[in-house]
């Protein structure tokens, strides 16, 4: 964030070095139930980022102290393989995946009915295949989608995207060039039906201007994503009942 650069990320007419807009997302696909040995399974490409999620449980809790006898807790681990970056990543667990998997499993448990399995634990693996800004985004929608994939009741599914500030204007979606010599950025997570936010973070300056139209587009755009993700498990139960026809 903030890196020195002389390179124009968005031109006098508005564009971006991507062609998109200010307040356009970049494409984004999502499949759900794409592991046949996960209870639960989704894949999520947002621009250049690809993310695979699994969920395995509802299951017994491991270790034992871990266990909650009123509800199930939900475990997460976050990982970037060592491929998924252009300057190859030291393998195995960091600070910063270690930070991602907690505020995504805390972002989890306010949409999972966890009072409905006490002791147990419902565990979630986000693998990064490919990243290009905004990992933890696409990794928590992907996670949404695995939960709901495997059966485990939840209030609703949880879309997320960031908004952030490079070269003076507040965009939607950074992209790696954005978020690299950016000014700011703002990764946000929400439960649709409530507009609930579960997720906010910020890295960098803004106004309290620039911070409000970024969170508005970027809630805006967290609505276009759940239905995306609705879709992808509409598509996933349709093929569910052909198969078993």
């Amino acid at each position: 964030m903030s890196g020195h650069t002389d390179m124009v990320l968005v031109d006098e007419n508005g564009m971006r070095i991507d062609g998109r807009t200010a307040e356009e997302h970049r494409p984004i696909k999502i499949e759900a139930g794409v592991l046949h040995n996960a209870d639960g399974s989704a894949y999520v490409e947002i621009g250049k980022n690809k993310v695979l999620a699994a969920v395995y449980g509802p299951r017994e809790c491991h270790p034992r102290h871990l266990q909650n006898p009123q509800k199930a807790i939900v475990q997460v681990k976050y990982n970037m393989e060592a491929y998924s970056v252009s300057d190859r990543k030291r393998p195995g667990t960091d600070r910063r995946s270690i930070e991602i998997s907690k505020i995504t499993a805390e972002a989890l448990e306010k949409v999972v009915l966890t009072e409905l399995y006490p002791r147990a634990s419902i565990d979630v693996y986000i693998e990064i295949l490919q990243a290009n800004a905004g990992t933890r985004c696409a990794g928590l929608t992907a996670a949404s989608v695995a939960l709901a994939d495997a059966g485990i009741p939840m209030r609703d599914i949880v879309p997320a995207i960031a908004a952030g500030k490079a070269d003076g204007n507040v965009l939607l979606d950074l992209n790696k060039e954005e978020d690299n010599y950016g000014q700011a950025d703002v990764p946000i997570a929400i439960v649709p039906s409530t507009d609930e936010i579960v997720l906010l973070q910020m890295d960098g300056n803004m106004t309290r201007a620039e911070f409000d139209h970024a969170i508005e587009l970027a809630v805006n755009a967290c609505h276009e994503v759940h239905d995306l993700q609705v879709d992808a498990l509409k598509r996933r139960y349709s093929k569910n009942q052909e198969a078993s026809q």
